[in-house]
């Protein structure tokens, strides 16, 4: 279990945004995060979403407050606590080495790597031996850090913007990948824009604002409460928030008794949650 404690953290002042009032990011901010779930992070650009994920993986440190990992405290970098979690950040450099290398030189510090994983990993993402990881596409890099990262078999993953110059068809293989390497015991959190590309494959959403959550609601409890539909102009009845689009009018109602179980549209979700109407 991760448990966030009442932390409060600010931006160093040399990267304050002018554009409001101070650089504080997080102030007296709680959240609980339990195993066996894929979270979806969502929030506007700003808001803190990459802040808090290095927060968790105690690469930043709160000005107060506390982030627990099985009861360890994340900055005291205790070894094993470190080798539970591992953090797929949005922007980051491979070696110019040989991926047979990098395997061998990172590898002793995730004592569950498995070599099974990361060959399946590889091949379901159609990727062979690499001689020079620091020469491939940022694409291909993704594919093999992420790869890589589910055969740690670390207990808290971490994918910060994990589809970012990902092609439709790699979209399509990475959510194969993640849901293929799910267990009872890992928690992974993906912090994303483009909801499509997780809103299959995660069981609880987190929307993020300033400096507050604004949603922490399982997939299976949003489903019970709300229906997901389009709707004609006389069947606006009920209706909380709507969008007109291609199909007609995309909206958001109570489910009643009578209504069918729909599947949680997530931009609807977020643009909803975002205008303040759920």
């Amino acid at each position: 279990m991760i448990q966030v404690n009442k932390i409060s953290y600010n931006y160093p002042a040399k990267w304050k945004n002018y554009s409001t009032k101070d650089n504080s990011v997080f102030w007296n901010f709680s959240l609980t995060l339990e195993e066996n779930k894929i979270y979806g992070l969502l929030g506007k650009n700003g808001v803190g979403k990459s802040t808090l994920l290095h927060l968790l993986a105690g690469l930043n440190r709160p000005s107060k407050g506390k982030v627990r990992i099985d009861d360890d405290v994340v900055t005291d970098h205790n070894p094993l606590t470190m080798s539970k979690i591992f953090i797929v950040t949005e922007e980051f450099e491979l070696p110019n080495m040989s991926l047979k290398k990098y395997v061998k030189l990172n590898r002793p510090f995730y004592p569950d790597f498995s070599d099974e994983i990361f060959s399946k990993c590889l091949n379901d993402f159609e990727i062979g031996d690499i001689s020079d990881l620091g020469a491939i596409s940022m694409g291909t890099k993704k594919k093999v850090y992420m790869s890589f990262a589910l055969a740690t078999n670390a207990k808290y993953l971490l994918m910060d913007e994990p589809t970012n110059g990902l092609d439709i068809e790699s979209k399509s293989l990475f959510r194969k990948v993640i849901a293929q390497n799910m267990t009872d015991d890992r928690t992974m959190i993906i912090s994303t824009h483009q909801v499509h590309d997780v809103e299959n494959i995660i069981d609880h959403v987190l929307i993020l604002g300033n400096k507050k959550m604004l949603m922490d609601k399982s997939i299976a409890d949003i489903a019970t409460e709300y229906v997901f539909e389009h709707r004609t102009d006389d069947q606006m009845g009920g209706v909380i928030y709507s969008e007109n689009s291609l199909q007609g009018t995309s909206v958001i109602a109570r489910r009643t008794p009578r209504s069918t179980e729909t599947p949680v549209n997530l931009e609807l979700l977020y643009n909803a949650v975002n205008n303040q109407k759920l």
